[in-house]
């Protein structure tokens, strides 16, 4: 009696331990992803000034966002048909070439190749990280685990910026590349010995390549438009309505091959489902917002408010505790009470005060104000970016999980690219414009004038001209803030409208009939935490 009695609490401890183990893993991978989205941040202005690239600048952040959102739906589609393991090793091994090729970079040239290398594998340890934990975590208890990846997010969007500052003004920002050499190593050991995956039964049919191809096409062409528009070009330049059309061209070929794909990368039955299009459309501004703020508040603390580059990486600090705190709580609170629509829309409006807040910022501002404006910022975020993600995961099969997760994804990560590339692309061309009116001996020369200014070359400029080219910094970026709070409010709204369907108690590998019992139900919005039954892949609910 005792011997049975105990096996299965011995066998539940050590399934619990082997999750846990393997969460550990990935969670080391993701942050090793998310890391290199910001990690440049603070070391960009003096990048820039080396290498003499300052028109340049916005695409060594953008082109990692859009290398990594392009193949967001392809690892999460080859994730669903091959297995997440040995996609997951080559995404790790491709992250580490690119590190090498940015880390070897000579010129702005193949500084932005390394980084579009490195967004190639970027794009797969984040996503596949989140399907894995999919894989052997029903959606109720999943909460915590997404909260603590949440987490993992917020310390890396800190731990970045203070990373590169403290590179830049000690050994070199190069080694923001060379660092991920061994730790990509030690994550290819670990996942090959540690990783162990359910197995799956694998469609049958052909990959939809065309379908992956044509999203590449629309996905940069999208970025190009947005960030070449009004700047490289005008906006009814032959080149911008070209590329435009081919937008919209690429668009519609790919919607009518997915439409007949044996199977598609991005399924259309994903966009049939409500709370998937909400939630996606609600990620795709919180990617706006969050990338066209936080890519440039570095160099902005370090020109305006005269911070080197491992004070300006210090100074985000507030924002990470915020995020951290409200990811993890927030992701407690869900397993804990099943209630989860309210965090986001709470959330949405608070990221809109805080853009409010963060537009209002000056050149003579004290330091601790900027921070606070941050930390409610990180409150927002935290309280909404992995908890839309978990919606889009209730909503579907474990047989759909990477293609749902990538899908989602990949509009919040485009977002991102728009966020960056457009808030870049108007922060650089506001900025030239400004210093070339205030300074026209500097702001107009070329290599060694606008395009390789730094921020020790600023501090040990003259009063009356460093007073000028801090006002433009600030001038330049600061109204851009203001831009997207219309977008978080809508944001906000949308979400009013999520139907808040039970976290499912058990995973569901055969099929969607789990959300779908409940879409008869009377009031979703009162719907308790009761228990859930699962027999032969049909989640019941019982009280």
């Amino acid at each position: 009696m005792s011997a049975t009695t105990q096996s299965p609490i011995a066998a539940g401890a050590a399934k619990k331990r082997s999750i846990l183990l393997l969460f550990a893993g990935l969670m080391v991978t993701m942050l090793l992803a998310s890391l290199d989205q910001t990690i440049f941040s603070t070391a960009l202005p003096t990048i820039v000034g080396e290498l003499h690239g300052v028109d340049e600048m916005l695409w060594v952040i953008t082109i990692y966002i859009l290398a990594s959102t392009i193949m967001l739906p392809i690892y999460g589609k080859l994730g669903d048909l091959i297995g997440r393991k040995g996609i997951f090793i080559t995404a790790i091994a491709v992250f580490i070439f690119g590190s090498i090729i940015g880390g070897l970079a000579q010129d702005m040239t193949w500084l932005i190749i390394g980084r579009g290398v490195q967004g190639l594998g970027g794009g797969g340890l984040m996503l596949l990280s989140q399907a894995i934990i999919a894989d052997v975590v029903p959606a109720r208890e999943r909460g915590r685990y997404m909260g603590v990846m949440g987490g993992v997010f917020a310390l890396s969007s800190v731990a970045g910026p203070l990373l590169g500052g403290w590179f830049t003004d000690g050994i070199g920002w190069r080694w923001g590349l060379w660092m991920n050499v061994p730790l990509g190593i030690l994550a290819i050991i670990s996942a090959v010995f540690f990783l162990k995956l359910p197995k799956h039964p694998r469609p049958q049919g052909r990959v939809d390549v065309a379908g992956m191809a044509l999203l590449g096409i629309t996905s940069t062409l999208l970025v190009l438009v947005t960030t070449w528009g009004g700047t490289k070009y005008d906006w009814n330049s032959p080149t911008i309505l070209l590329m435009s059309v081919g937008t919209l061209a690429s668009a519609a070929a790919f919607i009518w091959v997915e439409h007949r794909a044996d199977l598609p990368i991005m399924s259309l039955h994903l966009f049939k489902d409500r709370n998937f299009n909400l939630t996606t459309a609600a990620g795709l501004i919180t990617g706006i917002a969050m990338f066209g703020t936080l890519a440039y508040l570095p160099t902005y603390l370090q020109m305006v408010a005269g911070a080197n580059a491992t004070q300006a990486g210090l100074l985000m600090i507030p924002m990470m505790a915020g995020l951290l705190v409200t990811s993890i709580a927030s992701g407690q609170l869900v397993s804990r009470t099943g209630r989860y629509k309210w965090l986001p829309i709470t959330g949405m409006f608070i990221v809109a005060i805080a853009l409010v807040l963060l537009s209002s910022m000056t050149a003579t501002m004290p330091i601790w104000v900027i921070c606070a404006y941050l930390a409610v910022m990180g409150i927002g975020l935290g309280m909404s970016m992995q908890i839309l993600v978990l919606i889009v995961q209730n909503q579907f099969p474990n047989s759909q999980v990477g293609m749902a997760t990538a899908s989602s994804n990949y509009f919040r990560q485009i977002g991102a690219s728009l966020g960056a590339a457009v808030v870049g692309s108007l922060f650089a061309t506001r900025l030239t414009t400004l210093l070339t009116e205030r300074l026209p001996s500097t702001g107009a020369s070329g290599s060694g004038g606008a395009n390789s200014l730094t921020p020790e070359l600023v501090r040990n400029l003259p009063t009356a001209v460093r007073q000028i080219v801090v006002g433009a910094y600030n001038d330049a970026l600061t109204p851009i803030f203001v831009y997207m709070v219309p977008l978080l409010l809508l944001a906000g709204i949308l979400l009013f409208f999520i139907k808040e369907i039970p976290l499912a108690t058990s995973i569901d590998s055969a099929g969607a009939a789990e959300q779908k019992s409940h879409e008869g139900a009377a009031d979703h919005e009162d719907v308790d935490s009761g228990a859930l039954a699962t027999t032969d892949g049909v989640t019941t609910r019982t009280t």
